[in-house]
């Protein structure tokens, strides 16, 4: 079986990213990054970028687009960070559900509670 990306000729993945093996340093793309489409895509835009505006009509972590792209993490980045600079997606960390990380303790309470009468 074959791995997403690594068995593509390298010169694809050259060509699809202008060259660049990285992303700025300061991109704020991460596996479970949420992305989301601010326009549709136009004509004549690269085909990868124009899926990935399609694919993210609504939130979709970046994870989920490089398999779906059937491309390297890295290389989805790369791709993600010239649509950002561009203004055509936006980028934000999920939300914790609890400020401090933990989950409420009555929840939990009330969870062990439903799992008891089972």
């Amino acid at each position: 079986m074959s791995r997403p990306g690594r068995d593509d000729a390298p010169d694809r993945l050259y060509t699809l990213t202008g060259g660049r093996s990285r992303s700025g340093p300061d991109t704020p793309f991460d596996l479970v990054t949420l992305v989301v489409a601010e326009c549709d895509p136009v004509v004549g835009m690269q085909s990868e970028h124009a899926a990935i505006l399609r694919m993210c009509e609504r939130p979709t972590a970046v994870v989920e687009i490089a398999a779906e792209l059937n491309l390297p993490v890295s290389i989805t980045r790369i791709l993600l960070s010239d649509l950002l600079s561009a203004g055509r997606v936006s980028a934000r960390h999920p939300h914790t559900t609890v400020p401090s990380g933990l989950p409420d303790p009555d929840i939990l309470e009330q969870v062990l509670v439903g799992l008891r009468n089972l």
